[in-house]
């Protein structure tokens, strides 16, 4: 650790990989108070999710082929430092206008994870990298699990700009620790942009890259959903306070955590194949958990609050093994495959809290979200059978 001349220290890429989780979770509780404080209506206010996924999503894809072409450890110097200036702007901003304009450019965070992942497979073998990136991503997932518990408990105390003052600190001490520990990955051959843009025919091409990423997708985008739309359920269906939800919300992060860790200790030994069946099928059994409870008439939000558990656990098992097998497809264009598998994936998963958002009402009920995250869900599990079968008939080289 702390040598430039290596790759990071697993822990520099758990914390490079947190703080753009953590900026995504951390002031969600604050939504209501937000709401209020701006003067505006929640559907706006809402929008600093989908519109911060869009951006994240685009990002993804120009991250991707940029580290490719010049390196991981520049590209990941440059997105902390735009990162903290809109980090400022969010917190200093007068007006709901502004507030999400410098929430769509604070995405570009959104770097550290693509490039925690593609330093991974620069410097291991698929079912290696898939065990990597799930030992990470389980310390990632503490970030969205406490970070809505820290950011409700900061905004009862401080009022909601507190949580982007404690994202400010945390940029700036990751951003030290990436300058005296980050060492460059990507020593290949590079090729300009135009050529990497010229190669991208042949992953498209791969029915093996659309089922990994189309996978992931959906089982995300039950994720994405849960996100733009369990604050709402939280503060107007279950009358919980700003420090309730946050506490409630990282349920799901807390079954994420566990199913990273069961990513990152079996996927060498099942497979990335069968490790993503385990958790399409754990991931359906969250939404539908909650659609029976809402049936039967529970009021509890443990009734759903707690189902989301099993979405987390399944899209810990998922995620890191979908994502190893993208990036396996074509290993020299890991960082493009990681940009634009991530891309679809966050794209797809703005799309569905942005439905969310217009869907969810007073009059409404929660049903709009339930059903989307089983619809959801549902999809991730038909991919993965679909994948199961394209490998059975391929004679490409098995990853299990």
């Amino acid at each position: 650790m702390f040598d430039r001349q290596t790759p990071p220290h697993i822990v520099t890429l758990t914390l490079l990989a947190a703080v753009p989780a953590l900026s995504m979770t951390i002031f969600l509780p604050s939504l209501p108070n937000m709401t209020e404080w701006f003067r505006t209506s929640y559907q706006l206010m809402q929008l600093s999710v989908p519109a911060y996924l869009f951006v994240n999503a685009v990002l993804h894809v120009v991250i991707g082929p940029l580290s490719d072409r010049y390196g991981r450890r520049t590209l990941v110097l440059w997105t902390i430092t735009i990162f903290l200036i809109a980090t400022i702007g969010c917190m200093l901003a007068p007006t709901v206008e502004l507030f999400l304009l410098f929430r769509m450019v604070q995405s570009v965070i959104a770097g550290g994870l693509v490039l925690s992942r593609a330093i991974i497979r620069d410097t291991h073998p698929p079912t290696q990298a898939a065990s990597m990136i799930g030992y990470v991503t389980m310390g990632m997932a503490l970030a969205p699990m406490i970070g809505p518990m820290i950011g409700g408990t900061l905004d009862g105390l401080y009022g909601w700009q507190a949580s982007f003052a404690m994202l400010i600190v945390l940029g700036v001490l990751l951003l030290v620790l990436i300058v005296v520990d980050c060492g460059e990955t990507a020593t290949g051959a590079y090729t300009s942009l135009f050529g990497q843009i010229q190669a991208y025919p042949e992953l498209f091409r791969s029915r093996r890259f659309w089922a990994y990423t189309l996978a992931s997708c959906f089982a995300s985008g039950t994720f994405f959903a849960y996100l733009g739309g369990s604050p709402f359920v939280g503060t107007r269906f279950f009358r919980l306070t700003a420090s309730e939800v946050g506490f409630y919300f990282g349920m799901a992060a807390f079954g994420y955590m566990i199913g990273n860790y069961i990513s990152g200790r079996y996927s060498i030994r099942f497979g990335l194949n069968r490790m993503m069946l385990s958790g399409a099928l754990t991931c359906t059994l969250g939404p539908l958990g909650i659609v029976l409870c809402y049936l039967i008439g529970v009021e509890h939000p443990i009734g759903f609050f707690g189902f989301a558990i099993l979405i987390g656990l399944g899209n810990g098992q998922l995620m890191p093994n979908a994502m190893a097998g993208m990036m396996s497809v074509r290993p020299q264009l890991a960082g493009s495959a990681s940009g634009i598998g991530g891309a679809i994936m966050i794209g797809g998963g703005a799309l569905l809290a942005s439905l969310v958002g217009v869907l969810l009402t007073d009059e409404s009920g929660p049903a709009p979200l339930y059903l989307t995250m089983l619809a959801s869900a549902v999809m991730a599990l038909l991919i993965v059978i679909l994948l199961l079968r394209l490998e059975r008939l391929s004679s490409a080289p098995k990853l299990f």
